[in-house]
């Protein structure tokens, strides 16, 4: 039955043939690294040195796609922690003493290494992540960028020079490292969620400990062996590994009077808690935290456009970003057409392991994420969803995947329009007025970022400014940018990431005035 007919009653939904299944031998994709030294097995990384856990303890990381033991890693507890600040406070002591110039060139040679080494840092990704390898590929070079461009904002941190109201004072400002570092990054950007975050702090002079995903650890170790090959001297940077011990660590990385700022990119439950255990010592906070982004297509605009920035937004990775589309509204004078285009094109999806061969959509992180995705497309149902294609798992190929999922005619009534779904369900909502799409948009609790498509000049000055998030993409599915401020309002978080703003961040200023300017010029 052709599509459009299918269409034609919108009670209907695609067989769960009619998505390509691309499925492989699990055992037959485990990718071999051009440098196998990148790999690192049972320790973490401090001071400079390898290290097992002080107790001795691994934990396993498991492909996403096949199940298949990748390998283990140290279990760091709160000593290692402690001792990893330590290491870190005892560096900052001459690190924030080395020149801008110096930072740039030891972050350009980092950058150089990553470049270097890509396609291993991909092979790492698509591993133990699991998303395709053209994705992880993308990723990996994303990452190394943060490193170039703050290598080129180190020596760039200006002051200034203000004119004071005393007579006779002089008043400026200089920029100064805010100090170590706790840094908590997650698993859907293995590569990139640390590099946005180590690149700006080590331009501004500070030190880190990195606490790395549990879900994807060996990204993390690689850029750390990178880092040591590159010559960043010990204890400026750091990384961690842990799996069951996670919460004790935050805690130690947000109470620890030595961490003077804590990044954190993750949900916003665990965001509230960090920023309460930070309080105890009052540290600097940057939090990138979950989101819920609305996805408005307007009657006037490019359909096919929209279409294509749909897709690109909403199922990149799988829909495991914090900025995908998450709730697309399409007026109703092209809605029909619309859902049609755009079932079209996640008809076309093919899905599997993420090294098999034209794969373009790969597994979930884990069964609860899968769990969690089934939840939401069995509410929509209930609620008078219509399914046009998928809505299924699909066990032929493993535990975590799930049919890229396609569902007309929702309503605000549906969890899926209130909670982030972080998978691949893409729920179109009609909309009638201007004012009712940006009711419905912004009627959430988080603003990370928004996207709308309209060739009309003036609505795009009205509905940039009237959404509210952090972010806003124009006629395009994707605003990830290093030049790019990240970062959102309201529970998605504040703080900036990437960008002239991302190194402010890492900075605190200092005023400094000079009295008894005033004199007379001596005779």
């Amino acid at each position: 039955m052709a599509l459009l007919q299918r269409l034609g009653a919108s009670s209907l939904r695609f067989s769960p043939s009619v998505s390509l299944i691309v499925a492989r031998s699990a055992s037959t994709m485990a990718p071999k690294l051009r440098d196998p030294s990148l790999l690192k097995h049972d320790v973490c990384y401090i001071n400079g040195e390898w290290k097992p856990a002080g107790s001795g303890k691994t934990f396993n990381v498991n492909d996403p796609s096949s199940g298949e033991l990748i390998g283990t890693c140290a279990e760091c507890d709160v000593e290692d922690t402690k001792s990893a600040i330590r290491a870190a406070a005892d560096a900052f002591k001459t690190f924030r003493t080395t020149t801008g110039r110096e930072r740039a060139k030891l972050l350009r040679k980092w950058y150089d290494l990553m470049v270097e080494n890509s396609e291993d840092i991909a092979k790492l990704i698509t591993w133990e992540n699991g998303k395709p390898f053209a994705d992880a590929k993308g990723e990996s070079a994303y990452a190394a960028n943060f490193f170039e461009w703050f290598s080129e904002e180190a020596p760039r941190s200006y002051g200034d020079t203000i004119p004071a109201t005393v007579p006779g004072n002089r008043v400026w400002t200089i920029k100064e490292p805010v100090g170590v570092c706790g840094l908590i990054t997650p698993w859907n950007f293995p590569a990139a969620m640390i590099t946005r975050k180590v690149g700006p702090a080590l331009a501004a002079g500070c030190t880190v400990v990195c606490k790395a995903p549990g879900e994807t650890p060996f990204t993390a170790l690689a850029l750390a062996e990178l880092a040591h090959r590159a010559g960043i001297p010990k204890g400026v940077v750091n990384v961690i590994t842990t799996l069951s011990n996670t919460p004790a660590i935050g805690e130690v990385l947000t109470t620890d009077p030595a961490v003077k700022k804590v990044s954190f990119t993750g949900s916003t439950g665990v965001g509230k808690l960090l920023m309460k255990q930070s309080s105890s010592t009052l540290k600097k906070l940057s939090m990138e935290l979950g989101g819920n982004a609305p996805f408005i297509v307007f009657d006037d605009a490019d359909i096919d456009v929209a279409v294509a920035g749909a897709i690109a937004s909403k199922f990149r990775s799988s829909g495991q970003t914090c900025v995908c589309a998450n709730r697309i509204y399409v007026q109703a004078g092209i809605y029909d057409e619309f859902v049609r285009k755009f079932a079209e094109k996640v008809q076309g999806f093919k899905v599997g392991h993420g090294f098999a061969d034209g794969v373009t959509h790969g597994p979930l992180i884990h069964d609860r994420a899968v769990s969690k995705v089934e939840a939401h497309v069995k509410d929509a149902e209930s609620k008078g969803g219509k399914l046009v294609i998928g809505g299924q798992r699909m066990p032929d190929l493993g535990s975590n995947f799930y049919q890229p999922t396609v569902i007309r005619d929702a309503t605000p009534a549906m969890a899926i329009a209130s909670e982030e779904t972080f998978g691949p369900v893409a729920a179109l909502f009609p909309f009638k007025t201007e004012k009712e799409v940006v009711d419905m948009a912004n009627n959430a609790e988080v603003g990370l970022a928004g996207y709308f498509f309209s060739r009309d000049l003036q609505r795009v000055h009205r509905i940039a400014e009237a959404l509210e998030v952090g972010m806003v993409g124009i006629n395009t599915g994707i605003i990830s940018d290093p030049a790019a401020p990240f970062g959102g309002v309201k529970e998605s978080g504040f703080g900036r990431e990437g960008s002239k703003y991302g190194i402010g961040e890492y900075q605190i200023t200092k005023m400094i005035t000079y009295g008894g300017m005033g004199q007379p010029l001596q005779s």
